[in-house]
């Protein structure tokens, strides 16, 4: 019995190929409608030193982008990719482009796939908020969501390597209007 426990335990860890967090790890987690996510964010946003990455779905939430556009004057490198149906739905729905752009954010359309249905925000490469939660009015007031806020710089890389990846695969909001429209 021994021997199968050994042996297991020497090859579950490459079955999986799970990673870990960092020991000095932690984590927030926060579940709406009861509990105010959108001002654990824009906490978050507002503690930011250095750089924030955003992707984003659907993006309302007045809160958070004013948060954005406050952290982007205290001189945040702020950088946001969106999902094209920013672009293709903006008569239907409020659109941040706009006002984004007014504050001179770095902001790019991720166009290849179906549905860029990312919630991601990385904060000075240590911390990454993610969740079922959109940036939006509906998801603190309306839905069942939920926001994790994790403290990890492992695990932030992997989340920046990716928001770069798909920042590769991005376009312009101007390339975006003219081949979306």
């Amino acid at each position: 019995m021994k021997k199968i426990i050994f042996v297991v335990l020497l090859v579950l860890p490459l079955v999986c190929n799970a990673d870990t967090f960092s020991p000095n790890a932690y984590y927030q987690v926060c579940f709406t409608p009861n509990t105010n996510c959108t001002a654990k964010i824009v906490r978050a946003i507002r503690r930011a030193k250095n750089s924030i990455l955003v992707q984003a779905y659907s993006f309302t939430s007045q809160p958070i982008i004013k948060a954005l556009a406050s952290a982007k004057y205290r001189g945040i490198n702020v950088k946001i990719l969106l999902d094209k149906s920013l672009i293709i739905n903006r008569s239907q729905y409020y659109s941040p482009i706009p006002y984004f752009q007014d504050q001179n954010i770095w902001i790019r359309i991720d166009y290849l796939p179906v549905i860029a249905h990312n919630k991601v925000i990385i904060v000075d490469d240590n911390t990454v908020i993610t969740g079922s939660f959109n940036f939006t009015r509906a998801a603190q007031k309306n839905n069942t969501e939920n926001v994790l806020i994790i403290n990890d710089s492992k695990l932030a890389q992997k989340y920046t390597d990716n928001w770069y990846e798909r920042a590769k695969q991005s376009i312009s909001v101007k390339e975006a209007i003219m081949k979306l429209l």
